[in-house]
């Protein structure tokens, strides 16, 4: 089982990067196409040409496998193993010519996550990691990579805080909750979509909490960050990617956090 994980967490690294090299096509380009979604989000050429790429890559090498991406409806496998995709992380970023957009990729295996990569082209850096090896962050700045740890602050108040928008918490009627929170700790930014979630695997940010995310957000985020030494969960503190919602954190704060989140429940509409 290792030897057939293994080839695909390698696979993914090697087609995150095409994809991401893909997007750089029509990155800071004027003249893209932005067109909107039914639920008001926006789309590009990019978004799409990204995620049909991956799909037939994966489909060349695992054609057994599931494959769920955000573009395209889901196809079915039987291997056990599933692919969960989103082309452009931060496509508001993206299309505003902002670099910290990201191609994510995570696989489950029997409904368990169990390999995540992020790969943030316009950056050339990325992290990824499989169940029981530990996280890797490829960058520049190395000569090749380097394993990734969450940093060691154990206060908050001497802590970053990051979220994807602000207007997000108001809208699942959690305000609150992050007023609670920026108050708590040291810094808050809006470093947000999965730059947050690379910054906490990484080291250099303590905190990022999501109210509300899509499966395909969250695929790669509870391999990598608990591979890094951190917690991923929900707002209740359950290790899960399902919840449509999503805390990380270095592990000495997660506790401390989830006190104040487990506090404010999901707005019923």
């Amino acid at each position: 089982m290792i030897t057939v994980m293994q080839n695909r967490l390698e696979y993914a690294v090697e087609i995150a990067r095409e994809a991401g090299n893909l997007t750089l096509e029509y990155f800071s380009n004027p003249n893209l196409a932005i067109e909107l979604k039914n639920d008001r989000t926006p789309v590009t050429a990019a978004d799409r040409g990204a995620e049909l790429l991956l799909r037939e890559r994966i489909s060349e090498r695992f054609s057994d496998d599931a494959i769920l991406g955000e573009e395209f409806p889901e196809k079915e496998g039987r291997s056990g193993f599933r692919w969960i995709l989103d082309p452009i992380d931060g496509t508001k970023s993206f299309i505003h010519g902002v670099p910290i957009y990201s191609t994510l990729i995570g696989i489950e295996f029997d409904g368990e996550p169990v390999i995540g990569v992020i790969r943030l082209p316009a950056l050339d850096e990325a992290v990824w990691a499989m169940r029981g090896s530990g996280a890797w962050h490829e960058s520049p700045r190395f000569k090749s990579p380097q394993q990734a740890q969450v940093s060691k602050c154990q206060e908050l108040g001497e802590g970053l805080f990051l979220t994807s928008s602000v207007t997000t918490f108001d809208k699942m009627g959690r305000e609150m909750a992050f007023q609670e929170i920026s108050q708590k700790m040291l810094l808050t930014r809006t470093w947000g979509d999965a730059y947050g979630y690379y910054l906490v695997a990484t080291g250099r940010a303590e905190i990022m909490i999501d109210p509300i995310l899509s499966l395909w957000d969250a695929g790669p985020m509870l391999t990598i960050i608990e591979e890094a030494g951190g917690r991923f969960s929900d707002w209740q503190g359950t290790s899960t990617i399902y919840s449509e919602e999503a805390v990380a954190s270095n592990g000495r704060l997660h506790e401390d956090i989830i006190a104040i989140t487990r506090r404010f429940p999901k707005k019923v509409s």
